[in-house]
């Protein structure tokens, strides 16, 4: 149970607060996207919150992620849509400026849609789209990346997926109110659908933002949440990709995996990874590039564990780049259950 003296942070920070915390912590690298997802006065207010924050002691900080954590684990929710805004809007603003603001919410978020559509996994958009149109399916399919149109098409039957290729072929200029019916469409019945169910959406931000952490931070995070939320705790450990978990490459993976790393960064990681781990790797070199490894290893002396991390989560990065174009392939627990990143 959380200690009596712990802060609520909910009557210390407001909204902006919390977020410019929760950013800072994320980085370029993590809140990037975050940040392209909010409109302008919301960055406004929330770089405002953050030139002003000063300083925030850890304990707050650390309460504030378990809370933020908490929030996205539990069963809660809201539902919005461009019905329920404009409906909102027309009892707040006068007609014209409610449809100006309308088209340009339509416009940016039909963009963001399609953006969306090309992550969701092909098979799931498989299943969804044989059941529509060869018609609405050669729209929505040449909208996409192609790598992810060609995975879709893949999945479909082969008679249905000729239909659709060839439609695709002879495609003219869709009409604006004939894709702005099928976006809608895809929003309201699939996308935000999708959204609500994939509750480990959530869990694998999550997991991915503690794959960061150094192991001090990581151990402390999960602690707190163990005492807060055991569940979300189980769920993240389950979910995240850690160093150990290479182990699991086969053979061609990881010699193309160790192809592309600097031998002092292969040299640290392995100087504090576990026998198992240390072993895998030596067994997939040849006797004598082992023999030197080890030797370099010896010749290193102690060296720092945030060294050792860096080393690890450089390499654990490297390979997830590669698995995401394809030149490797990631299990994380057995070969029925691949993470796709």
């Amino acid at each position: 149970m959380p200690s009596e003296n712990a802060i609520d942070v909910n009557e210390v920070m407001d909204g902006p607060q919390r977020a410019a915390v929760l950013l800072l912590l994320l980085g370029e690298k993590y809140g990037g996207q975050i940040w392209s997802m909010l409109d302008e006065d919301e960055v406004k207010k929330v770089s405002l919150a953050m030139a002003q924050l000063g300083s925030i002691d850890s304990k707050t900080v650390e309460k504030l992620i378990v809370d933020f954590i908490s929030r996205m684990s539990s069963n809660g929710a809201v539902t919005g849509s461009l019905d329920r805004t404009e409906e909102l809007l027309s009892k707040i603003f006068p007609p014209e400026q409610v449809n100006a603001i309308m088209s340009d919410i339509k416009s940016a978020s039909g963009k963001r849609m399609w953006q969306r559509l090309s992550h969701i996994d092909p098979e799931i958009l498989a299943n969804y789209l044989r059941n529509e149109y060869p018609q609405t399916v050669a729209v929505i399919l040449s909208r996409l990346r192609t790598e992810h149109t060609a995975r879709v098409l893949s999945i479909l039957p082969d008679d249905f997926a000729i239909d659709v290729v060839n439609r695709m072929l002879k495609m003219e200029t869709v009409q604006k109110e004939a894709l702005e019916h099928i976006e809608e469409t895809l929003r309201t019945e699939f996308v935000t659908t999708i959204s609500h169910t994939t509750k480990r959406d959530a869990h694998q931000l999550m997991a991915e933002i503690f794959n960061a952490f150094d192991r001090q931070t990581e151990g402390r995070f999960l602690a707190a949440l163990d005492e807060t939320n055991r569940d979300a705790a189980r769920k993240i450990r389950d979910l995240m990709f850690t160093f150990d978990d290479l182990a699991k490459l086969d053979p061609g993976s990881v010699q193309t995996l160790m192809r592309q790393v600097d031998k002092d960064t292969l040299c640290r990681a392995l100087k504090g990874a576990t026998e198992t781990t240390r072993q895998f790797f030596m067994s997939n070199m040849s006797t004598r590039a082992a023999k030197n490894l080890q030797d370099e290893m010896a010749s290193m002396g102690p060296i720092r564990l945030k060294d050792v991390d860096e080393a690890q989560t450089r390499i654990v990065n490297l390979a997830k780049e590669l698995a995401d174009r394809g030149e490797i392939l990631i299990s994380k627990n057995n070969a029925e259950e691949e993470l796709v990143y």
